[in-house]
């Protein structure tokens, strides 16, 4: 029976741990050991559905490979375990396309404001072949996309409530390091201030930003709840994580051992959706307890600010086709 390692380390672990890790395997040892790093809290939906991959993965291989994962940014940000398995140091994460359209710039095109019309838009584009070509657009980075993670909508949430897009005019609001987030708080009015993800509670508390914009569970899990008091369901983007694995490891795979990892990863973003969905209506539900109004406002208020940037967008003729591409599906 596998005993799954979600490891805890120092940072003396972590320099350690560099030192050990070749090519984000074990290959001493006949077992095939990829580790894999995350930013995650492990209550979140996400941390779940990776777990539940690396339990089908050992079922699928007859327990010939194992993936040990380390959540809590123990092996650094988002960013910092992209660069890692970009050397090969770390075998695969997590991230927000809105992180990796740094090393992919193509993909600001899922930091695009209402760009899906509802849930299921985005699955069928995801899910589609739009989907797996951006799967496939980091490759030349040394980063491959396995599959998707429902990472929901976004949304802002701040200490002041916000009814409109005047609203947030003046506000310091935390975006992710995105030139897409960063250009839509601006053109939204409001004053985009990138902060790493770890570090926003503090920043909160301490008035260094007045608010920040992300999904339903993360604003929960985080408890950020406890300093921003107004929940703004707006849902101007609904950028999807990602879950990649270094190239270096991935070719160094047998193609029977890519197909069992493959599969484990797609059979795991299927149960991730159902599990998301019920984070989402427990945040909803815990939120409103702890005394967290919720605002509905209109949001063609919002969309119409950030129609300027369709047109910049469209100025790429790559772009322009995908944005056409993804409203033709039904």
């Amino acid at each position: 029976m596998k005993i799954l390692r979600i490891k805890n380390i120092s940072r003396f672990g972590f320099f350690l741990f560099l030192l050990l890790a070749v090519a984000g395997c074990d290959s001493q040892n006949e077992v095939k050991e990829i580790k894999l790093g995350h930013g995650l809290d492990t209550s979140h939906p996400v941390h779940k559905a990776m777990v539940y991959m690396s339990d089908r993965l050992y079922e699928k291989s007859g327990g010939t490979m194992t993936i040990d994962i380390y959540p809590n940014q123990q092996l650094g940000s988002e960013r910092e375990c992209l660069e890692l398995l970009q050397i090969g140091s770390l075998g695969m994460t997590k991230v927000s396309t809105g992180v990796l359209e740094n090393f992919v710039p193509s993909l600001q095109l899922f930091g695009l404001p209402f760009l899906f019309r509802d849930r299921e838009h985005r699955f069928e584009v995801l899910e589609g072949e739009i989907g797996e070509n951006f799967l496939n657009k980091s490759i030349d980075k040394r980063l491959k996309g396995l599959t998707f993670y429902d990472a929901g909508s976004r949304s802002f949430y701040s200490k002041t409530p916000i009814n409109t897009p005047e609203d947030l005019k003046g506000l310091k609001m935390r975006v992710m390091e995105s030139n897409t987030a960063i250009n839509m708080v601006k053109h939204l009015g409001g004053s985009p201030t990138p902060i790493a993800w770890g570090e926003l509670y503090t920043a909160l508390q301490q008035g260094i930003v007045d608010g920040a914009e992300n999904n339903l569970p993360s604003f929960y899990l985080s408890r950020h709840y406890e300093v921003c008091k107004y929940f703004v369901v707006d849902e101007h983007t609904a950028l999807p994580d990602e879950l990649l694995i270094s190239t270096m490891v991935w070719n160094d795979l047998s193609p029977q051992q890519q197909k069992w990892l493959k599969e484990a990863a797609m059979e795991s973003s299927e149960y991730q959706k159902k599990i998301w969905r019920e984070a989402e209506l427990n945040a909803m539900e815990e939120i409103q307890k702890a005394g967290v109004e919720v605002i509905y406002p209109e949001k063609e208020l919002f969309r119409e600010k950030v129609q300027p940037m369709y047109e910049e967008f469209s100025q790429d003729p790559e772009m322009k086709q995908l944005i056409e591409a993804i409203q033709e599906i039904k």
